[in-house]
């Protein structure tokens, strides 16, 4: 019983977590901004990438530290919201990484509808390769620690010695 308590308490706060880092998701990226002009949409990979490198490495990192960073939470979050920690490795890998892909080309796409947003094939980019880079990271180590935790305590073969034993 005691695995089925924690794998609910750990989904269930993974289902709330994940909500809200997507209302906040949302309400930051799909905000209008105020600006003079809006550069097209950028279809060809790794050219706004190649763009943010040649800034220097400091504005660089900034940029490139931003689109990885946005969505990476997901690749922690979504598998705790699916409550399966003792599927495979892999499959969670997969399962997280695509759903990522998903949750920023809707971003992206939603972007397109709101003044001053554009749409950016870089972002889509490096907004999934942070999501994959955060499950990586943390999800294998937590996944272990979660079955540790949640495994039912072992019976004993003896019996502990009445009290009134010597």
């Amino acid at each position: 019983m005691r695995h089925d308590g924690f794998v609910f308490r750990v989904r269930a706060a993974g289902l709330l977590l994940t909500a809200a880092y997507l209302v906040l998701v949302g309400w930051q990226l799909l905000r209008p901004h105020n600006v003079a002009w809006v550069s097209a949409p950028n279809l060809q990979p790794l050219d706004t990438i190649r763009d943010d490198l040649s800034l220097g490495p400091l504005q660089a990192a900034r940029r490139l530290g931003a689109g990885l960073g946005l969505l990476a939470p997901l690749g922690v979050l979504l598998p705790m919201a699916g409550g399966r920690a003792d599927s495979s490795g892999l499959a969670s890998f997969v399962r997280t990484t695509f759903a990522g892909l998903m949750v920023s080309l809707l971003v992206e796409f939603a972007q397109t509808m709101v003044p001053g947003q554009i749409f950016d094939v870089d972002a889509l980019i490096l907004n999934t390769v942070g999501v994959a880079a955060a499950h990586l990271l943390i999800v294998p180590a937590a996944r272990r620690r979660i079955l540790r935790e949640a495994a039912p305590i072992p019976q004993t073969a003896h019996e502990p010695l009445p009290a009134s034993m010597p």
